[in-house]
């Protein structure tokens, strides 16, 4: 097995990809929209039903889909071009978002419409993160995946640091309905970024870097296509082919218990994130008082801390790296035990920005070790697996946040919280022995 390693982050020569350029400035871009969009509906919808179950709603309708397309979506991420696969999953999305947008300045908004466009968007974004995230590998040298991931979450992390600080006042302003048409617009300029990334098609099949990979079935199905006789045998082959690239995946995640171990714990940390707007809603609500431009400031706390964080993460030395992470996953749950007897402001917005740190600097070093350790042509399917996990856990929290936070208070959903931040921690430890067990 490959192990991880750790060289000099080189800032010149990552920015000097002008395909990367491009790829940052898509990220930048598509999570200012996202960002805005998500506080924006989450805030609409407490403040017109006074209900945290309605919003926990919200997060389980767009984690639903990251059940069942990436099954599908971690083949096709591994058969086709994956710039293409970003382009055309923004520009459905931005479609969507664009349409309710406009329902909602025709006054005519209701929380059905709110929750369609959030199970479409989903929809795209179960498949689209793993897209990215493996085209990442694509577009810059292997020996600066760790600058490359930590300069994307800068991206992602100032895109949503910005939203942050914006969307409780252009709530106040533009409403619902500017939120969501900000939010579609970005879709399209995302689309616009990625494909400027490289030019031409580009397959991670290519027979001559992976010669090995095509099985019986692939080959059968690739000379009925090219040839275009006998569409039953192309048909049939080409389920074949997709059956065994998604057996293929499965033995080699169960051969890989450090990949594993990495992705769960980086699954457990981005459920958390996801699911925890369920509570940092009626935190600024219930307990800071602060409306919705209090929320803006808790939104923006936490991206400062994760750009800090993902700074800080590309310019860690290797031996350094692990014990932090497990450190980091601690913090989470310590911290979330705490959050709730915080009741102001600005102890509020720190607290939020030392999430945001180390949930940047864990999801930094999990990332730029599987880069080094998963081969390119199985890194659609194993970000299609943490994703699926990553949507069973997203699921299940959102249903008990909601659920506890309603019925038994707020202490008791960050309590639920920090216990599942427990458990990525325990992950992070188990990932830190194999990792030096496979160093030594």
């Amino acid at each position: 097995m490959a192990t991880a390693t750790a060289p000099r982050v080189d800032w010149n020569l990552i920015w000097a990809q002008r395909g990367f350029r491009y790829f940052f400035v898509a990220m930048f871009v598509s999570l200012f929209g996202s960002g805005m969009n998500f506080a924006g509906v989450s805030w609409y919808i407490l403040a017109a039903t006074h209900s945290t179950v309605k919003v926990s709603w919200q997060v389980i309708v767009m984690t639903i889909p990251g059940l069942f397309v990436p099954f599908l979506g971690g083949v096709l991420i591994d058969r086709f071009d994956r710039r293409y696969l970003g382009v055309l999953l923004d520009l459905v999305r931005g479609l969507f978002v664009l349409l309710a947008a406009y329902i909602a300045w025709r006054g005519h908004l209701q929380l059905w419409h709110l929750y369609g466009m959030t199970l479409i968007t989903g929809t795209g974004s179960a498949m689209y993160w793993a897209t990215v995230n493996a085209l990442v590998q694509e577009v810059i040298p292997p020996s600066q995946f760790t600058g490359a991931n930590a300069a994307v979450l800068i991206g992602v992390q100032s895109g949503m640091l910005i939203a942050g600080a914006c969307v409780g006042f252009l709530y106040n302003t533009a409403g619902i309905a500017g939120i969501l048409a900000i939010d579609g617009a970005t879709y399209f300029v995302s689309a616009y970024c990625l494909y400027r990334v490289r030019q031409g098609y580009v397959s991670p099949r290519d027979r001559q870097k992976y010669p090995r990979e095509f099985n019986e079935a692939t080959e059968a199905t690739a000379e009925a296509l090219e040839s275009g006789e006998m569409p039953e045998i192309a048909e049939a082959g080409l389920s074949l082919a997709v059956y065994a690239d998604m057996r293929e995946g499965f033995v080699y995640l169960r051969e890989q218990p450090l990949v594993r171990a990495l992705g769960i714990t980086h699954s457990i940390m981005m459920a958390g994130v996801v699911s925890a707007n369920v509570v940092l809603v009626a935190l600024a609500n219930d307990i800071l008082h602060a409306g919705a431009p209090g929320l803006g400031f808790l939104e923006a706390g936490w991206a400062t801390g994760a750009v800090c964080g993902g700074l800080i993460a590309s310019q860690l030395p290797g031996a350094k790296r692990m014990p932090l992470y497990v450190a980091a996953c601690a913090v989470l749950a310590a911290g979330h035990m705490a959050t709730p007897f915080v009741a102001f402001l600005l102890g509020a917005v720190t607290m939020q920005l030392i999430f945001g740190f180390c949930r940047a600097l864990g999801g930094v070093i999990a990332q730029s070790s599987l880069m080094s350790i998963v081969p390119k042509h199985f890194m659609g399917r194993t970000q299609s697996a943490m994703a699926i996990f990553t949507t069973v856990v997203q699921l299940l929290m959102s249903f008990a946040l909601g659920w506890v936070s309603q019925g038994a208070g707020l202490i008791a959903g960050y309590a639920l919280l920090a216990l599942l931040y427990t458990g990525s921690t325990i992950s992070a430890i188990r990932a830190r022995q194999l990792m030096r067990r496979a160093s030594s």
